[in-house]
C-alpha cells in the first residue's frame, strides 16, 4: 500500500559572500523555527514570512574548529552546521533507501546561494551527498552475512537538453539518449553505472566526475550554473534465504541557478524565452505548479513531465514513487532580495506536492522473469508486423532495440556481482596512479589551476609548467592544451627559467593579469590571477620555494571579477552608493553593481562569440541613470544595461538585463551548432545577433520652472547629458509667461507672490530653438534626432519634428499651454520640479517618433490645457499598481537630506525682512516721542484735509517705485540662481577620469576646484547683491515714509 507523503522542504541562508561584505550588504533575512521572513530593503515594514518544514540559520553564530570545520559559537547561537543538515534530511535519505523507498534530494536557489555547500561541502565541512555515502557503507559492514549488498554508482549532468556522463571520458556528440521502461519509468541509456565496494570508491569517482564537468563547461562554454548535476545511487539488497530483493533508487540532484528562469523571461524581446538552455528549469517549475494545484484539490488536465530531460528523470521524484527533499538555499544579502523571495515562493509551491512512495521488494527471480515475459512480447509484436506486411522500418527498429537491452539487463542481472567489482577495481587502480602522479608534480613544479563560478569545481585542472617554454593554447601540439571560448590554437607561452615564470601573449591574444590586459612578456608572481581568452580565469601557484600558507579560497571567481571591474575603473563608489543619510549603500545600487559583476563574464562571451560568428557586433555594459535625476533632483532607480553597437553599420541598439540574457542562451545554442560543425546561417528573424533598428536615448537636461511661477521669462542654453553625465549636445530653450493669444509677458507683468495666480488662467509657452555640437551625428553624419519632453499631467510626451544630418540642428518649435484654473500642486510642481526634455538619437531604418499631438485637450486659441483635474483622473486609473507602489517606495527612500537651496535662502532673507522692519519701528516710535500728542492732534485737525489730498499721490507712488524695484531684485536673484544651480549639476555629474594616469587626476582635481570655487563665488555673489538690494530699498522705503512722517508732524 503506498504512503502518501508531501514533499519536504527545508530552507537554509548561507553567511555573506565576500563581495556582499565588501559592498556593506545588509541581511534581510530572519528565522524562528521553522518560520523563514524576508524584509524589502525598500520598506522594511513590508515583510513576508514563510512556514517550511525545516529552517536552517547559518548566516552568523559559528567558528571554525581546529580541523577547520564551522560549528556553533556557543549555547546561544542558533547555527546549525553541515552535521545538523545531514542528521535532519540526509539521514532521512538514507533511512528510506534502507526501508527499500526510493528517496530524492533537490537543492535549489539562485547562483552562489550555497546549493553545491549543503550538497558536495568544501574541505572539512563535507556536504549530505559525501556524507551520506559514507554512512550507508558504514552501515552495510554492520550487516549480518546471509545479506547481500550491491552498490552502483552514476554521475550525470544536463546541459542544453543533452545528457553528458561525467563518468565517461568519451564525449557523444549530441549527448546520451533517454529510454522509457515500463518498469522503471525513463532512464539514461549507456550511462555508466560503477559498482562500489567502499565509500573511497565513491570519493574518488566523484573527482572524476568533478573534473570532467569542469573540462566539459569549458569546452562547451557551459557555467555550472546553468547545468544541472545529477547524482544516482543504486542500492540493492538482496536477503538470500528468503530469495527477495529490495531496490531502492537514491536521486541527489543539484539544480541550475534559479536566476536564470526568472531573467530569461525577457519582456519586450521579439525571440522565444522558452530556449533549450534553461528549458528543464522552466518545465520543473511548471511541473511543481500543476501538482501543487492538483494537491489543493484543483483541477489539472496535464503534468508536462515529458517537456524535458530533467522532469522526465525526475517524474518519479514529483508526484510519484519517491519520498523526496527540496532544501532551498537562499542569500541573505539585501542585493538579492528578489531572487531570494523567488526562492522563497517556489519552495512554498513545492511543499504541498504529495507523492505515494512504495517498498520497491519482490522474489530474485521475478525481475529476470518479468523481462524474459517482456521479450516474448516484443518478439510477438515484431512477427505481427512481419505477417502483416508492414514496413514501419521506424517502429521494427525501435522494437529490436528495446529487445536487444532487454537481454543486456538480463545478463547483468544474471553476471556474478564479484565480476563487476573487479573491473571497477581495476579501473580504480589506474586513476589512483593518476592522482599519486599529479600529487607529486604539484610539489615539484609551479602550475595555474583553473577558477570556476561554481566553487566545487575551482581547482579541479592543474597545468604544470615545466622547464623550459610551454606553448598554450587549443591545438593538441602544444605542451598545454586548454579548451576555452577566444582561446586560440598558440594563445601565449608559459617560460621556467631558473625558478622565475613569465608568459608572453601571442599576437592579438587575450591574456589578463591581475584584472589587466597585458602584450609583452611579464614575470608572474606566486598567486597571480590570469585570464586567458574571454573568461578561462585560473591561479598562479608559484614554486614551491615562493608559497606561503595563504588561504586561497579568497581567490575565487567573484575576486577576480572584482578585480577586472576595479581596473576597468568600476566600483560602488562609482554608483554613488553611499549618497544615503545613514552612510550605508543604497540596497537598490548594490543590486546593480552585484548584476554587473555577474554579467561582465556573460558578455565577454557574447563578444568572443559575436568575432567567431562574424557577426561584427560589440557588446558593452552600461549602467542606466548612473548619473540622472528626476524632475525634483532626485537621483534615478539605476539598472545594468547592454549596449549593442555594429561595427560595420554603426547600429545601435540598448538591451536590458533580462533581454540580454535570454539572448545570451540563443547565442550558446548557436554557437555549439558552431563547434559542433553544423550549418550557422540563419535568417535575420531568428538570429539572436540582429535586431530592427531602434530610437536611442541619448540623454536630458533640466529645465528649472521657478521662473514661471513668478511670470518671469527664462532663456536657457544648457547641456544635455547621457546617463553617465558625459555632455551629448548643447539645447537653446526658451520658456515664456504669455497672454492667451500669445503675447510675452514684460518685466511689468511679472507677480511677487506666486499665490496671486492661485484660480487663475495662466498661459505659457515653450520655445525650442536649436541642438548644438550633436554627438550622435558627429559620429555618424547619416543619423538624425528629436527632442522631446512631458509637462505636468500631459498623458503623453510631445516630440519635434525629426532633424537628419546636421551636427548643429534647428529645431524652431514652439507650443502654448494654459492651466484655465492654476491648483496649488501645479503652482507647487512649478517651484520644485524641472522640465526634463530628452534628446533622441534617429538610425537608418527605424520608425521615427510621433510628433503630432493628437489626443490633446486644446484651447480655442490652440494651447494645450494642462492641470485639468478630470484628465488626471482619467489617466491615473490605467496606472499599474505595481508601479505605483515602487514608485512610492522610492520617494519615500529619497526623504530630503536637506531643506532645499532656494528656500533656505528665502527663509534667511524673511528673517532679514523682519529685522529691517523692527529697526523700521523703532526709528518710527522715536520719531514720534519727540513730539507732544497734543501738538500733534491739532495739526492733524487744521491740516487733515489739504495734506491727504496732497500726499496720497506720493505715498502711492513711493510704494509702486518700491515694489517694482524689489520685483527686479527678484528677477535678478532667481535668474543667477538658475545658473547657480546649472553649476551645481556639473559639478554632481563631473566624473573622475577611468585612467590610472597622475596627470589626468591632477588636471581633474584643478578643474573641479575652480568649478567648487566658481560655484561658491556665485553663490554668495547672488546672497549678497540681493541682500544689498533688499536692504537699499527698504532703506528708502524707511527714508521716504520718515519724511511723511515729518512733514506730518
Amino acid at each position: 500500500m503506498p504512503s502518501s507523503d508531501s514533499v519536504k522542504v527545508a530552507v537554509r541562508v548561507r553567511p555573506f559572500s565576500q563581495r556582499e561584505k565588501n559592498a556593506g550588504s545588509r541581511c534581510v533575512i530572519s528565522m524562528n523555527s521553522s518560520t523563514t521572513s524576508i524584509y524589502d530593503p525598500k520598506n522594511p515594514s513590508h515583510v513576508k514570512t514563510f512556514t517550511f518544514d525545516l529552517a536552517y540559520w547559518s548566516h552568523s553564530g559559528f567558528i571554525k574548529d581546529q580541523d577547520g570545520k564551522l560549528i556553533s559559537a556557543g549555547p546561544n547561537s542558533k547555527y546549525s552546521g553541515q552535521k545538523e543538515v545531514f542528521r535532519d534530511l540526509g539521514q532521512g535519505v538514507i533511512d528510506s533507501a534502507w526501508q527499500g523507498y526510493n528517496a530524492t534530494l533537490l537543492a535549489y536557489g539562485q547562483t552562489g546561494s550555497g546549493k553545491s555547500y549543503s550538497m558536495i561541502g568544501y574541505g572539512a565541512n563535507r556536504g549530505i551527498i559525501p556524507v551520506a555515502c559514507e554512512e550507508l557503507f558504514k552501515t552495510i559492514k554492520k550487516q549480518e552475512q546471509n545479506k547481500q549488498y550491491q552498490v552502483t554508482f552514476s554521475m550525470l549532468e544536463i546541459y542544453n537538453e543533452q545528457v553528458i556522463d561525467l563518468l565517461s571520458k568519451i564525449k557523444k556528440r549530441g549527448g546520451l539518449k533517454l529510454r522509457e521502461d515500463q518498469q522503471q519509468g525513463f532512464y539514461v541509456d549507456g550511462l555508466k553505472l560503477v559498482p562500489c565496494d567502499s565509500y573511497a570508491q565513491i570519493e574518488r569517482l566523484m573527482e572524476q566526475g568533478t573534473k570532467i564537468r569542469t573540462t566539459v563547461s569549458t569546452s562547451m562554454n557551459a557555467t555550472s550554473s546553468r547545468s544541472h548535476m545529477v547524482i544516482t545511487i543504486q542500492f540493492k539488497q538482496i536477503f538470500l534465504r528468503e530469495d527477495i530483493t529490495k531496490q531502492s533508487i537514491i536521486n541527489l540532484v543539484d539544480l541550475a541557478g534559479s536566476e536564470r528562469q526568472k531573467s530569461s523571461g525577457s519582456e519586450g524581446d521579439r525571440l522565444r524565452e522558452g530556449t533549450r538552455v534553461n528549458l528543464s528549469l522552466t518545465t520543473l517549475g511548471n511541473v511543481i505548479s500543476a501538482l501543487a494545484e492538483a494537491a489543493m484539490g484543483k483541477k489539472v488536465l496535464h503534468v508536462p513531465y515529458r517537456d524535458s530531460v530533467l522532469t522526465k528523470l525526475l517524474q518519479s521524484a514529483l508526484g510519484g514513487n519517491s519520498r523526496t527533499i527540496m532544501i532551498a538555499a537562499i542569500s541573505p544579502a539585501d542585493m538579492c532580495y528578489e531572487e531570494t523571495l523567488s526562492t522563497l515562493r517556489y519552495a512554498e509551491r513545492t511543499k504541498k506536492i504529495k507523492n505515494k512512495a512504495v517498498i520497491n521488494a519482490g522474489p530474485t527471480a521475478r525481475l529476470i522473469n518479468e523481462l524474459k515475459a517482456e521479450n516474448c512480447n516484443l518478439l510477438s509484436r515484431l512477427s505481427g508486423l512481419g505477417n502483416a506486411g508492414k514496413t514501419v522500418a521506424d517502429e521494427t527498429k525501435e522494437l529490436r532495440y528495446l529487445l536487444a537491452e532487454n537481454e543486456l539487463r538480463i545478463q547483468a542481472i544474471q553476471a556474478t556481482w564479484e565480476y563487476r567489482l573487479e573491473e571497477a577495481r581495476k579501473e580504480w587502480e589506474q586513476q589512483y596512479t593518476a592522482v599519486t602522479q599529479e600529487r607529486w608534480m604539484m610539489e615539484t613544479f609551479p602550475y595555474f589551476v583553473n577558477i570556476n563560478e561554481d566553487p566545487q569545481l575551482s581547482g579541479v585542472l592543474k597545468y604544470f609548467i615545466q622547464d623550459g617554454s610551454s606553448d598554450v593554447g587549443q591545438s593538441s601540439s602544444n605542451a598545454i592544451t586548454l579548451r576555452g571560448l577566444g582561446i586560440l590554437d598558440k594563445h601565449a607561452t608559459f617560460t621556467n627559467s631558473d625558478g622565475k615564470v613569465t608568459v608572453t601573449p601571442r599576437d592579438k591574444c587575450k591574456v589578463i593579469v591581475n584584472g589587466v590586459p597585458i602584450v609583452v612578456k611579464t614575470k608572474l608572481q606566486h598567486l597571480d590571477r590570469i585570464i586567458l581568452g574571454s573568461n578561462s580565469a585560473y591561479l598562479y601557484i608559484g614554486p614551491p620555494t615562493d608559497r606561503t600558507n595563504e588561504d586561497l579560497r579568497r581567490y575565487d571567481y567573484d575576486f577576480i571579477q572584482s578585480e577586472l571591474a576595479a581596473a576597468e575603473g568600476f566600483s560602488v563608489d562609482k554608483l554613488g552608493a553611499a549618497n544615503r543619510k545613514d552612510g550605508k549603500p543604497d540596497p537598490s545600487v548594490l543590486a546593480v553593481f552585484h548584476d554587473y559583476i555577474k554579467l561582465m563574464p556573460l558578455v565577454a562571451e557574447a563578444n568572443q562569440m559575436s568575432v567567431d560568428l562574424r557577426k561584427d557586433l560589440k557588446l558593452e555594459l552600461k549602467v542606466k541613470n548612473l548619473a540622472s535625476s528626476d524632475s525634483r533632483g532626485y537621483d534615478l532607480q539605476k539598472e545594468t544595461i547592454v549596449q549593442v553597437a555594429h561595427k560595420v553599420t554603426n547600429q545601435v541598439w540598448i538591451w536590458s538585463k533580462p533581454k540580454f540574457i535570454n539572448r545570451k542562451f540563443l547565442m550558446e545554442e548557436l554557437y555549439q551548432r558552431f563547434l559542433d560543425g553544423e550549418d550557422v546561417q540563419v535568417d535575420k528573424a531568428s538570429d539572436p545577433f540582429w535586431d530592427p533598428v531602434e530610437v536611442i536615448h541619448l540623454g536630458s537636461a533640466h529645465i528649472w520652472l521657478q521662473s514661471l511661477a513668478y511670470c518671469m521669462k527664462l532663456e536657457e542654453q544648457t547641456e544635455l547629458l547621457n546617463s553617465e553625465g558625459m555632455e551629448e549636445a548643447i539645447i537653446l530653450i526658451n520658456i515664456m509667461p504669455c497672454s492667451p493669444n500669445g503675447r510675452a509677458f514684460e518685466e511689468d507683468d511679472m507677480v511677487i507672490d506666486p499665490l496671486e495666480l492661485l484660480g487663475k488662467r495662466t498661459d505659457f509657452q515653450i520655445h525650442i530653438l536649436q541642438c548644438l555640437g550633436v554627438k550622435w551625428i558627429k559620429e555618424v553624419a547619416q543619423r538624425g534626432i528629436q527632442i522631446g519632453y512631458k509637462v505636468y499631467d500631459l498623458p503623453c510626451s510631445l516630440y519635434t519634428k525629426p532633424v537628419w544630418k546636421n551636427v548643429n540642428p534647428k529645431i524652431e518649435e514652439l507650443i502654448r499651454f494654459s492651466t484655465l484654473n492654476m491648483s496649488h500642486d501645479f503652482l507647487n510642481y512649478l517651484q520644485k520640479n524641472a522640465l526634463i526634455v530628452d534628446l533622441w538619437g534617429l538610425q537608418e531604418g527605424c520608425a521615427e517618433l510621433d510628433s503630432s499631438q493628437q489626443d490633446m485637450t486644446v484651447t480655442s486659441e490652440g494651447s494645450i490645457i494642462i492641470d485639468n483635474p478630470k484628465a488626471e483622473v482619467l489617466s491615473h486609473t490605467g496606472l499599474d499598481t505595481e508601479h505605483q507602489i515602487a514608485e512610492f517606495y522610492q520617494k519615500q527612500l529619497k526623504l530630503e537630506q536637506e531643506t532645499e537651496l532656494l528656500r533656505d535662502i528665502n527663509r534667511v532673507l524673511r528673517e532679514e525682512n523682519v529685522l529691517l522692519k523692527d529697526k523700521l519701528k523703532a526709528c518710527e516710535t522715536e520719531a514720534h516721542q519727540s513730539k507732544t500728542l497734543k501738538s500733534r492732534i491739532k495739526t492733524q485737525a487744521t491740516n487733515m484735509t489739504p495734506s491727504a489730498s496732497k500726499d496720497t499721490r506720493p505715498v502711492c507712488n513711493s510704494r509702486l517705485s518700491c515694489d517694482a524695484e524689489f520685483a527686479k531684485a527678484l528677477k535678478a536673484f532667481y535668474q543667477n540662481m538658475n545658473m547657480i544651480r546649472g553649476q551645481f549639476l556639473k559639478i554632481k555629474h563631473y566624473r573622475a577620469p577611468e585612467e590610472d594616469n597622475v596627470q589626468l587626476l591632477r588636471l581633474f582635481a584643478e578643474r573641479q576646484s575652480h568649478m567648487l570655487k566658481d560655484f561658491g563665488d556665485q553663490l554668495e555673489s547672488s546672497i549678497s547683491k540681493l541682500k544689498n538690494d533688499v536692504a537699499s530699498i527698504v532703506k528708502k522705503k524707511r527714508e521716504t515714509r520718515l519724511q511723511q512722517v515729518m512733514k506730518s508732524l
